[in-house]
């Protein structure tokens, strides 16, 4: 069974930096592509980056130049480094699989929270 656990979340001022981590089990985590999604209150889940099982990365126009996609297939664990954190970037943040032909995993996981704030 899909197990998505993330992580690293927090309440961090304008212009801060966080990490969030998120440890995938019960899949083969190297075969698939992976991505960071938030959902900020209010509005639908988006996906913000993506990276493929070679990795190369995609980001939307938001956090393009702030944020960083990366992943260890040995840790079966993604990443995301976001900074020059913006109050408009608070949502839980969300990791799973984007690009199934079956779409995400169903299983998704807590998420994390991101409070950017003063």
């Amino acid at each position: 069974q899909v197990q998505l656990v993330e992580s690293g979340g927090g309440l961090v001022q304008p212009g801060g930096s966080l990490r969030l981590s998120c440890a995938a089990s019960g899949i083969i985590f190297s075969i698939y592509h992976m991505g960071w999604y938030r959902q900020a209150p209010g509005k639908q889940r988006e996906l913000v980056a993506a990276i493929t099982t070679g990795g190369s990365t995609n980001y939307t126009d938001s956090v393009k130049g702030r944020f960083t996609i990366s992943r260890d297939n040995a840790k079966n664990t993604v990443y995301l480094q976001m900074n020059s954190l913006k109050p408009e970037d608070t949502a839980v943040y969300y990791c799973n699989a984007p690009f199934r032909i079956l779409g995400p995993f169903k299983s998704w996981g807590q998420g994390t929270q991101v409070t950017v704030s003063s």
